[in-house]
């Protein structure tokens, strides 16, 4: 798949990056690289082969589930510079 400048603008607008006109003719061999990559990955025959995250057949021991440790939160908001009613208390970013 070979992809134009006007492409390569479109994707970098939409990704909120700026790329300077110099560089578009290289950015654009780049991406239609990487995509006729994909397009040899989508060639392959996957029919019967089941989904796995791991190459490894491994189960991981479980443990019980309890509570071993806690009722900590005046020790986690020493941590903080200001605590307003047992939460931590930072200045607003939303103008």
């Amino acid at each position: 798949m070979s992809l134009d400048k006007e492409t390569v603008i479109n994707i970098a607008n939409l990704a909120r990056i700026k790329v300077p006109d110099e560089n578009l003719d290289h950015l654009a061999g780049e991406l239609s690289s990487i995509l006729d990559w994909v397009e040899q990955l989508n060639s392959v025959d996957t029919d019967g082969v089941e989904p796995l995250a791991s190459v490894v057949d491994v189960t991981l021991p479980l443990r019980e589930d309890k509570v071993s440790d806690g009722d900590c939160r005046d020790q986690v908001l020493a941590n903080g510079p200001e605590t307003e009613d047992g939460y931590f208390a930072v200045p607003k970013v939303i103008e």
